[in-house]
């Protein structure tokens, strides 16, 4: 597998640009660099590729799909290998990753096979009469993806693999900290038999992007990434369809009823793993006043337990952040908001590598700081107390965010009130937000995004539809 742009499916030679290790500084990779010439090329590309890729029958579509799920699977080492050392992801989620690109790619196929049509009785009303509807959904066109560096592999597969499931050719820009598994996905794609120029993979530093969505020829722009890039994405994307996942700031609800010692555990994973570089990892913990010394207890005995160090350990779930930047970022907003009366209570010992942060725990954080309001993106868990679930809810709801949520509690009456109040895209009952299946629908409300992903919630936003008006009867 070379790490060269593929442009129409072959690749270009080019500058090359080193990538390098989260966790030792050392290069990673080098990869080759998209010009503005190799764009244009590619959004060309595209256009033909989509014409090809649309005339497949959706049978088709999906064989290509399972032939893609049985590459990643063949290729899982190397993938697994190029997600630990340019994303200092922990072994243990790399290999997760690689197995969920599988069954996203399967899901895929699946919904390929079943995105068919629809009859609509026009004949139930007079001016019908005599007449039924057929409903079916065609690509729009080429799927513009720009993805994160958290997910290299599965947020790829998310927007190629319903986008060929369509019949839509794409562009994918991946992050540039993290490249390669784009790379060696869309070279699985056409080892896979998806027509050459419909796939194009086209590393390319962030000030690329604007050529790429302002251009017409890209019918849909999918972008998972900040809040900040999205929605100035989405105001120079003209009139493309777009779908956004912007993050969150994920709260997690422990309720008086709420069973701690199956709750605990599971919230502190969900804050560290990864070293909490996940949209959906949980960052802020309400606690009911009854449960509140209890449950802070336990949660920092189980935050002392976290194993932090080398990704490359088995044992690990908090690895490094992608870059010594974030880690400055992070703790100039924990100083804030101590230096505001908040508190930090709890902090596993310094480590000695320059982009580790230690797992820590806060409380009393006043709620204008940018470490309450913000996506943290780190290893840093807020508690709080609240008297009742109105409160609770009214917490949750004061955020910009909206991606996802937990509600621990064993009464069902106060877990459809969450359901019903609480501003999320999902709502996870006796578990933590940080919880993604990948065949569900994904996304937020309010600056957590627009759009659903999930293969067949991503093709129908991939995909418009069409009536045919058939008249058979007098």
């Amino acid at each position: 597998m070379d790490h060269l742009p593929l442009v129409g499916g072959g690749s270009r030679n080019c500058k090359l640009e080193a990538v390098h290790n989260p966790w030792s500084g050392d290069i990673a990779s080098e990869i080759g660099q998209s010009t503005t010439a190799m764009i244009d090329e590619a959004l060309a590309a595209s256009v033909e590729g989509f014409h090809a890729l649309r005339e497949l029958q959706p049978y088709q579509r999906a064989e290509i799909l399972e032939k893609m799920a049985v590459g990643v699977q063949e290729n899982k080492d190397v993938l697994t290998d190029a997600i630990l050392r340019e994303a200092g992801k922990p072994i243990r989620y790399a290999q997760g990753e690689v197995d969920r690109c599988i069954q996203t790619l399967q899901r895929s196929a699946e919904a390929a096979r079943d995105h068919g049509q629809t009859s609509i009785p026009l004949n139930a009303v007079a001016a019908g009469h005599g007449r039924t509807g057929l409903m079916e959904r065609f690509p729009r066109g080429p799927v513009l993806a720009i993805t994160p560096f958290n997910f290299p592999l599965n947020l790829v597969a998310h927007k190629i693999g319903p986008a060929i499931a369509a019949g839509c050719s794409f562009l994918v820009k991946p992050a540039e900290q993290t490249p390669t598994a784009a790379l060696i996905l869309g070279r699985i794609a056409l080892e896979s038999g998806c027509p050459p120029k419909a796939v194009n993979v086209l590393p390319a530093h962030r000030s690329r992007a604007a050529q790429l969505v302002e251009d017409p020829r890209p019918k849909v722009l999918s972008f998972t990434g900040s809040d900040r890039v999205g929605w100035m994405l989405k105001a120079r994307a003209g009139k493309k369809k777009v779908l956004l996942e912007l993050g969150g700031n994920a709260a997690a609800i422990v309720h008086a009823d709420a069973n701690l010692d199956s709750a605990v555990p599971l919230i502190v994973g969900g804050a560290y793993a990864y070293a909490g570089q996940v949209c959906i990892s949980v960052q802020r913990v309400l606690i009911h006043e009854s449960r509140y010394a209890d449950a802070r207890e336990q949660i920092i005995a189980e935050a002392a337990n976290v194993a932090t160090g080398i990704p490359e350990d088995p044992s690990v779930i908090c690895g490094p952040l992608i870059n010594p930047t974030a880690k400055a970022r992070i703790l100039q907003w924990e100083k804030e908001a101590i230096d505001a009366g908040g508190q930090r209570i709890y902090a596993q010992p310094e480590h000695d590598n320059s982009s580790i942060l230690a797992p820590r725990i806060c409380e009393r954080i006043p709620r204008q700081c940018s470490l309450y309001q913000e996506e943290v993106f780190g290893p840093v868990m807020m508690l709080e107390s609240y008297a009742t679930l109105d409160e609770a809810i009214a917490l949750v709801n004061q955020s910009r965010w909206g991606l996802q949520a937990g509600f621990f509690g064993e009464t069902l009456p106060d877990v459809f009130q969450a359901f019903r109040q609480i501003e999320v895209g999902a709502l996870f009952h006796n578990d933590i937000p940080t919880r993604r299946v990948d065949h569900m629908p994904y996304g937020g409300v309010k600056d957590s995004g627009l759009g659903r992903e999930g293969p067949k919630w991503a093709m129908d936003d991939y995909t418009e539809p069409r009536m045919l008006a058939i008249q058979w009867g007098k």
